[in-house]
């Protein structure tokens, strides 16, 4: 898929898009002037409950917080009041497709429909113009649950009770008001100040549904390390964060997940093998209860595991206050260290490879899918798919056809529409093309001397918003992606580095489903046609 879609085809044709800007000239603060070259198929109205307001004329918008695959994160200032907020920017012209579209509404629709609560990320008011959708939420200045366990220096078994009763009575919370969360990991809870006993909060609802009870789901979502068996098997309900609350308090008791390898296919071997270790320091320290809560929040079997309310009453979780306050060791927090941190530096990598697809390209693969599509009907049979590869100039074998053609039919109809064609295309290019990647090491090696050195790394990082010190963070990546171990990162170095995990292959939340999906197919072969997964 890498070769096929790296061909420069003429884009002249009926996707072209329309890239007219206005002067950006003296507007450095305003971000909806960064999404100005935006799509002629870019939806016009999002929201459909909006009164017609303008967000720059109520809020001030500041520093960058955050980057994701739709937008970005800003920090904002209400201009009356003086209190600060953070906005999520989802610029228009990244929502490929309607599926896009309606995650976004569903998230919308989950935040304002949430209650307040101490632990969940507080809703403040929406915002849409032709541009971009602004969600204006509370500011959370405390880092990562991850970031304040490494910059401590020690974990507790207290604290990991603490941290999981907080998550499950987020769980409760959601539940209660027909949601499930579907996306529970470590990155998506914040500390709400950098103040010591700063309560977190549950974040980013963009994977979340509602649901009814007793209501079954097939959609594969979610990430790897925290998935549920069941959702693998395409049949699940609300059980599922139960899990994923399950693997974040095993990595806190012992810092790493219990379902570990370097492949998506070997992760999910893995989690419907379900063995857990408990042999390995500093398990054998650990208390019985607290292995029990492990073990029954892990039961394989989604109508044996433990409920919400079965985890707030379990012993452990009562006695929250006065479990074990002892270190549970150096150990955890190096492993909890080494599993979070170089995941801040692969995500700025991903920031910088996933701006560098022009959307000039984009319409050249919109071309090519017309070019395929020899019988005009807007979809690609897999004879069309084999048959446009060998036009282009690169001919597949008919299984290799097969196996791109089953990940990238997210819907299950056996042919790509231009949606699924696109997905799987934009980001298997930016994936596979040395180019970007080279693109990406040259805006971390400043001085051009061929190494990403200390002092650029940490200028580069500087805007992560961490309470502590970000020097040992620094040496830290540099140290564990150095191979030849002369201090700093070779082009080669940092390749191995961002092929290494899944973070870069995973990057995508629309490729990641595809990917996921295919990889199901592959384990429980099931006809594709009865498959419901959709690619948001």
């Amino acid at each position: 898929m890498g070769t096929c879609i790296s061909i420069q085809v003429n884009s002249t044709g009926t996707c072209v898009a329309n890239n007219d800007q206005g002067d950006t000239k003296n507007n450095v603060n305003n971000p909806s002037l960064k999404f100005s070259q935006s799509h002629s198929t870019r939806p016009i109205r999002v929201l459909n409950d909006l009164p017609e307001d303008d967000i720059f004329k109520k809020y001030t918008f500041g520093k960058e917080l955050g980057r994701g695959e739709f937008g970005i994160t800003y920090q904002c200032i209400d201009q009356q009041s003086g209190e600060k907020f953070a906005c999520k920017t989802i610029s228009k012209h990244k929502l490929k497709s309607e599926i896009d579209v309606e995650d976004v509404r569903r998230e919308v629709q989950i935040m304002r429909h949430l209650p307040k609560h101490p632990n969940i990320v507080k809703y403040k008011e929406v915002f849409e113009d032709k541009e971009a959708i602004y969600l204006v939420m509370e500011l959370c200045e405390g880092g990562e649950l991850f970031d304040r366990i490494v910059a401590k220096g020690h974990f507790t078994e207290r604290g990991a009770a603490l941290v999981t009763k907080t998550i499950i009575e987020v769980v409760k919370v959601c539940h209660q008001n027909g949601v499930i969360h579907r996306d529970l990991k470590p990155e998506n809870f914040l500390y709400a100040s950098c103040d010591e006993n700063a309560p977190i909060k549950a974040i980013d609802f963009g994977l979340s549904i509602f649901f009814e009870t007793g209501q079954r789901f097939s959609e594969i979502v979610g990430s790897p390390y925290y998935m549920a068996p069941e959702v693998l098997r395409r049949n699940y309900g609300d059980e599922i964060d139960v899990w994923s609350a399950g693997i974040i308090l095993y990595i806190l008791l012992c810092g790493v997940p219990p379902f570990w390898a370097e492949s998506e296919e070997a992760i999910a071997h893995a989690i419907i093998k379900g063995e857990i270790d408990f042999e390995r320091d500093p398990w054998p320290k650990i208390s019985d209860d607290a292995k029990d809560l492990v073990r029954r929040m892990l039961e394989q079997n989604p109508y044996n595991r433990m409920t919400v309310d079965e985890v707030l009453a379990h012993n452990w979780i009562q006695n929250a206050n006065n479990v074990s306050n002892v270190s549970l060791g150096e150990r955890v927090g190096t492993r909890i260290k080494q599993f979070s941190l170089m995941n801040k530096f692969k995500k700025r990598v991903l920031r910088v490879v996933a701006d560098a697809l022009p959307d000039e390209q984009i319409d050249v693969i919109r071309t090519m899918f017309n070019m395929m599509d020899t019988d005009n009907d807007g979809s690609l049979s897999i004879e069309e798919l084999k048959e446009g590869l060998k036009l282009i100039g690169q001919p597949l074998a008919d299984h290799e056809v097969k196996l791109l053609m089953d990940a990238a039919d997210v819907d299950g109809n056996g042919m790509l529409n231009c949606d699924e064609f696109m997905t799987m295309a934009v980001h298997m290019r930016r994936m596979s093309s040395d180019e970007h990647l080279h693109q990406a090491f040259l805006h971390f090696d400043k001085n051009k001397s061929g190494y990403i050195e200390v002092d650029e790394l940490r200028d580069s990082l500087n805007d992560e918003h961490l309470c502590h010190n970000h020097d040992q963070l620094v040496q830290d990546i540099i140290f564990d992606a150095d191979l030849d171990k002369d201090g700093r990162i070779s082009y080669g170095e940092f390749k191995a580095m961002m092929n290494s995990g899944m973070d870069y292959r995973m990057a995508s939340r629309q490729y990641s489903r595809a990917m996921l999906n295919a990889l199901s197919m592959r384990l429980f072969k099931e006809n594709s046609t009865n498959l419901t997964t959709k690619c948001s």
